[in-house]
């Protein structure tokens, strides 16, 4: 299957919000190579213009250099688009934790501005980045829409309001919308660098350069590690929903459970590296355990996720070799 299966009209309009960032750009390099319009609407506060780059000559592509906070902005990138793939957002639990008022602003009156644009000017549906951070403190495995915990950080409770705003705005409004819970995606352009890098693209980078690399915790903490192509799936899938599925949440992994402990040997193996990580402490706001049942995104959005953990990791270090060379 794969997302080069869903197909739309050829005159659609794509608009992706946070189009310059990880998942956004590989969103926006998708909908061109399938022959789509896209629109990317990004302020570069985390979004690179590197990651967008190779498509700006391109007939059929725009970058709107904006903020989300501005509810003007988002009406103007929004005029005559038939489809919103919301990805900007500021992620990182550690940072939301030293910085809840700006995720607030960010998280949730940036995405409320974009769900109102998009109900002012009648877009068709609305999908919007969600997070597997909304199940907090449940210790339920694996897990299931409706079974949440408590959250347990700033940026899970942005992404908890998000729904519910979601799911408001399809009562309230009738737009479609739908809220894509991801799983620890990763994959090519995901950021290696920093002090809030992803934990693959930043043990990749330390292996390659010869660097100890530092697992937070005893590492028996535990993910759904999910491909990037899984989520450009989900993301088309999700455009293509009946109305009924709208106002709802879904997650979207890979269905697996992996230890950190294990990844991290995992990579030491295919990177021909013989390093003992260092250990420090667990990090305040993460989940301990994450495992995802995707059978109501199977079932409602028909998402059929292509790529396994072996299958997306070898691709991923290959992009990582050649970009970090």
């Amino acid at each position: 299957m794969g997302y080069r299966d869903v197909k739309f009209a050829e005159d659609s309009v794509f608009l992706v919000g946070g189009g310059a960032g990880f998942i956004g750009s590989n969103l926006c390099e998708a909908l061109i190579d399938m022959g789509y319009t896209v629109r990317c609407l990004d302020d570069l506060s985390t979004g690179k213009y590197e990651n967008i780059e190779p498509l700006i000559p391109h007939e059929r592509f725009t970058f709107i250099k904006g903020d989300i906070r501005d509810l003007d902005t988002c009406k103007k990138a929004m005029e005559g688009v038939d489809y919103v793939m919301n990805q900007a957002a500021w992620g990182s639990v550690p940072r939301s934790i030293e910085m809840p008022l700006l995720y607030e602003e960010i998280n949730i009156r940036g995405t409320l501005n974009m769900m109102e644009a998009a109900r002012v000017c009648g877009v068709k549906k609305f999908v919007y980045a969600s997070s597997s951070s909304v199940y907090g403190d449940s210790t339920q495995l694996p897990k299931k829409e409706g079974q949440e915990g408590s959250v347990i950080s700033p940026y899970a409770l942005t992404k908890k309001v998000d729904e519910e705003y979601g799911r408001l705005y399809k009562e309230l409004y009738g737009l479609d919308t739908y809220g894509l819970r991801y799983f620890n995606v990763f994959g090519r352009r995901q950021d290696p660098n920093g002090m809030y890098a992803a934990v693959i693209p930043k043990f990749i980078k330390q292996l390659l350069h010869g660097e100890t690399p530092t697992i937070n915790g005893d590492g028996m903490q535990s993910r759904d590690f999910t491909y990037i192509d899984n989520v450009i799936e989900a993301n088309l899938r999700a455009c293509k929903a009946s109305g009924e599925a709208a106002g709802q949440a879904f997650n979207i992994g890979a269905g697996g459970r992996l230890f950190l402990n294990d990844i991290y040997r995992y990579l030491c193996e295919a990177l021909g590296k013989d390093v003992k990580p260092n250990y420090g402490p667990a990090r305040k706001g993460d989940v301990r355990d994450s495992n995802a049942d995707i059978s109501k995104a199977r079932e409602l959005l028909g998402y059929d996720p292509e790529f396994d953990f072996e299958k997306g990791i070898g691709l991923a270090i290959d992009w990582y070799k050649e970009y970090l060379g």
